[in-house]
């Protein structure tokens, strides 16, 4: 078993949301860099925000672990995966402790991932306005699922010494220990929209010195000693799996469909046949004959040497910068393992791809809030318009998918698709179960994944005439564009639970 698997841990997590997880989370990891320990920074579920104030405070990119997205079986390879070489992990919880994927039970909660992982987990508590009711809250969450370690308290919002000596009182009755006291101040300036929190990306400055506030109040409020002493009891991940590599990554049992013979009806929900095809197109038989996108390999009869592909070595330009910065460090990282060369630019500044782009991603964030300035940059968006109609491979999602349509909210964006984009009061939310519904650089079609919506926006039409997912539940719809080299969708995804997205998307960068 490798070491990383063990490394010392601690779950925060809460009764529900606004109870203070971001900030002791955040807090709790800058309280314990400071204190001069490496500290791996996760956090439950899809959320792309929260992550990069745990890097800020951590100096180590924010991880995401969502037993939805990626399978439980991943959780603990893509912990791992993140925290080698680390002295201690944190992984800050999503919504309240119990709450997971809507209709599925515990799955992608806190407490399943706590129990996946082997953690022990410490309940952040909104304790204004209460006293003595508080040692009744904690109990009913320490002891709801006895598989779920809580291994102590930490107290938020406390008014006063009397207050905090009638909570502690209360407390000594429910047997979990009091690790922190966080005291009512006024908030650290951690601004929200639409969507939550603003990211970092836009806020940098702002945003590092709201990290060093959180720091403070942890390090003052809390017994850093102890909660440094839970995360250490904590002892190997259930499973003993091998920490997740982007090199030769964990295939999902799960995702692996069938496509020889396959029907795919309007709704993109029928797949049979006899042939097991994973989302890069290659049918696993046996021994036999492995074809991937038109590289037949027999023996050591291969049609593309190494020395060839590392020549041909394919550039991907990612989109970042303020306006795009939802994105999963995996992906990139699938990407180069690919075989390709990944570079970053910035649609809002940068006036022309990366020089030799053989394909683009463009990932979620905020195209809304910067539509202007995207709009303004007519030489990027007329020179993304020339390389997606020319065929080449385009992975766009959510906010991707709105820079690449006709316009939004009025103002020109890229063209690339017969769609126009707007605004809207009404928040789309929720996890998605979808199979691809047409061939694709990212997939061929049959292709099972699930996803995430997280938007306040509408795109009208919603789905092109080659649609790229049809949603399986909640409700059974078509949505997203598959148009030449180009797959677009508001669905955002975790590509380790299919490696052969990126894999297949690479291929077609080398051979378009």
């Amino acid at each position: 078993m490798s070491s990383s698997v063990s490394v010392p841990r601690l779950v925060i997590a809460a009764p529900s949301s606004g109870s203070g997880k971001t900030t002791v989370a955040t807090g709790l990891m800058a309280a314990f860099a400071a204190r001069g320990l490496a500290v791996s920074p996760h956090k439950v579920g899809p959320d792309y925000i929260d992550p990069g104030y745990h890097s800020l405070a951590t100096g180590r990119v924010g991880r995401n672990l969502d037993a939805y997205l990626c399978g439980p079986e991943l959780i603990g390879p893509l912990f791992a995966h993140g925290a080698r070489g680390c002295d201690i992990a944190v992984v800050e919880g999503v919504m309240g402790m119990y709450d997971g994927a809507a209709g599925e039970g515990e799955l992608a909660s806190t407490a399943h991932v706590a129990k996946l992982l082997g953690a022990p987990v410490v309940l952040v508590v909104d304790a204004s306005s209460q006293s003595r009711s508080v040692a009744a809250l904690v109990h009913g969450f320490a002891s709801w699922d006895p598989e779920v370690r809580v291994g102590g308290v930490i107290l938020n919002k406390v008014a006063s010494d009397r207050h905090e000596e009638l909570l502690r009182e209360a407390l000594e009755s429910a047997g979990v220990p009091v690790l922190g006291m966080l005291r009512r101040v006024a908030q650290v300036d951690t601004p929200s929209r639409h969507l939550g929190l603003v990211p970092v990306a836009e806020r940098r400055g702002a945003a590092l010195e709201a990290v060093a506030a959180m720091g403070a109040q942890v390090a003052q409020g809390c017994d850093l000693d102890a909660l440094e002493a839970l995360a250490r009891a904590a002892g190997p991940v259930p499973g003993g799996s091998a920490p997740w590599t982007p090199a030769s990554p964990t295939h999902h049992p799960t995702r692996l469909v069938e496509e020889r013979g396959t029907a795919v009806d309007s709704d993109g929900i029928e797949e049979r046949g006899a042939g097991v095809v994973d989302s890069d197109g290659i049918e696993e038989r046996g021994a036999g004959v492995v074809v991937s996108v038109g590289i037949e390999e027999r023996g050591s009869d291969v049609a593309d040497s190494a020395d060839t592909r590392e020549r041909r070595k394919p550039v991907v330009a990612v989109a970042g910068g303020p306006a795009f910065t939802f994105s999963y460090a995996e992906h990139t990282e699938l990407l180069a393992a690919a075989g390709a060369e990944v570079v970053i630019f910035d649609p809002l500044r940068d006036e022309q791809l990366p020089e030799g782009t053989g394909g683009l991603v463009i990932g979620g964030g905020f195209p809304e809030v910067y539509a202007s300035e995207l709009s303004a940059n007519e030489p990027l968006r007329k020179a993304v318009s020339e390389f997606a109609l020319g065929g080449a491979p385009v992975a766009a999602e959510c906010a991707g998918l709105l820079y690449l349509c006709r316009e939004l909210d009025g103002l020109p964006m890229c063209g690339v698709l017969d769609a126009s984009a707007r605004m809207s009061e009404r928040l789309t939310l929720g996890y998605r179960d979808a199979v691809a519904v047409s061939e694709s650089s990212l997939a061929v079609a049959g292709t099972r994944m699930r996803g995430h919506e997280f938007h306040r926006t509408v795109v009208e039409p919603g789905a092109g005439a080659a649609p790229a997912w049809g949603v399986r539940a909640p409700a059974r719809r078509v949505e997203g564009f598959v148009q030449q080299g180009v797959h677009a969708s508001y669905l955002h995804t975790h590509w380790a639970s299919q490696p052969g997205v990126a894999r297949r998307f690479v291929e077609r960068c080398r051979t378009s």
